[in-house]
């Protein structure tokens, strides 16, 4: 588990009018989400959303690679960033944002940041909010709707969907 959290300190009732929440979750959220899912189409698809073999990288117009002196521009992580040779460096995991915040004003500051709203309601991203008792309590559905967090077995169906 380690390197696989990304913590912030915040407490939702010193927080007036909810800007630093709104702060999160349209900034390090958004950047945690480029790293994770970089890290994860460069896993589960790498001939498509990978970098290729960094030892034949040529940097073109600064903007991207190519794979040797040609091709279509690489997108992705190269392969020695996600493998070892032996196997994975990292989980191909979407990630899991989990907040201790009231579940309407995540959904106010989703409907007003429709581009972060899509990571969530594409599945590209998990969104779960915490009750006052630190337990995961409920997880973002789509479209504005919660749904109650059965601990394990929504635990089991989120990694089961990776």
């Amino acid at each position: 588990m380690s390197g696989q959290a990304f913590l912030h300190n915040y407490d939702w009732r010193r927080d007036d009018g909810f800007g630093v929440l709104e702060l999160i979750m349209t900034a390090p959220v958004v950047v945690a989400s480029w790293i994770s899912l970089q890290y994860y189409g460069s896993t589960v698809a790498p001939t498509l959303f990978g970098g290729g073999n960094k030892l034949l990288h040529n940097v073109v117009g600064g903007i991207g690679v190519l794979e040797g002196n040609g091709g279509a521009p690489r997108p992705g992580l190269p392969w020695q960033s996600v493998h070892d040779g032996d196997g994975f460096q990292h989980d191909p995991l979407r990630l899991s944002v989990i907040v201790e915040a009231p579940r309407g004003a995540m959904s106010d500051i989703l409907s007003r940041h429709p581009g972060v709203r899509a990571l969530f309601d594409n599945g590209w991203l998990h969104l779960i909010a915490m009750d006052d008792h630190g337990k995961l309590a409920w997880r973002y559905g789509g479209n504005l709707n919660w749904t109650p967090f059965k601990q394990q077995d929504d635990l089991n169906r989120v990694l089961a969907a990776e």
